[in-house]
């Protein structure tokens, strides 16, 4: 199961470095909705000697969740915002891969500075760092509210991730409970994004700096 869990936990930062490195939103969202697919099979292959029902009820809701129902709400809110292209970020695409390329010695250096039990993986705490550090940097490097919200489901696989891996006793209530929160918070983004769109004609966040009372 080690190389099963190594190569998928490889195959999440490649599509974390894809993820920088384009422009079109549609495509954005297919790569985080594989990002889901493979987090579930990463729930199963780093719990086998867990309860079959359990890890498929959890390997389940984040497919579910991740490559088909946010999946669905973002494709719908980009539809309805007529924005294809995430025009002009903060920082330029060339850029974004070098930043995204130097936060892997940096999750290396983080993941072996932290005093925690041994993972199933040497990789699993880098890449997930590594993760966590690319939605952050897609959340302050976009400009466009959907491409901000794939940057925060990002970061929020990465968390998740540090979390199957390493938290061998939580429970199956509180790992749906993070994955209905999640749910939750994107709906919520969704909606907001169409209504920003609504009211401004467009959904670029840093213009809406430029409000006053």
């Amino acid at each position: 199961m080690a190389a099963w869990v190594e190569t998928l936990l490889i195959l999440l930062t490649l599509t974390n470095l894809t993820l920088v490195a384009m422009s079109r939103l549609g495509a954005c969202i297919r790569t985080v909705a594989l990002q889901g697919i493979v987090l579930g099979l990463l729930t199963i292959c780093v719990h086998p000697h867990t309860p079959s029902l359990y890890v498929l009820l959890l390997a389940g809701g984040s497919i579910g969740l991740k490559s088909v129902v946010f999946p669905l709400l973002l494709g719908r809110a980009m539809r309805d915002t007529h924005i294809r292209h995430e025009i002009e970020p903060f920082v330029g695409y060339g850029v974004s891969i070098l930043v995204a390329a130097l936060a892997l010695p940096v999750s290396f250096w983080l993941g072996s500075r932290l005093p925690l039990p041994r993972p199933a993986s040497t990789l699993i705490v880098p890449l997930a760092f590594h993760a966590i550090l690319t939605g952050l940097f897609l959340i302050v490097s976009r400009r466009k509210a959907i491409t901000q919200v794939l940057g925060y489901l990002v970061l929020e696989n990465g968390i998740y991730t540090f979390g199957i891996c390493l938290v061998q006793e939580s429970t199956l209530l509180v790992e749906l409970g993070v994955l209905l929160d999640i749910f939750v918070a994107v709906f919520v983004m969704g909606i907001t994004i169409f209504h920003i769109n609504q009211e401004f004609n467009h959904i670029d966040t840093d213009r809406l700096s430029a409000l006053r009372d």
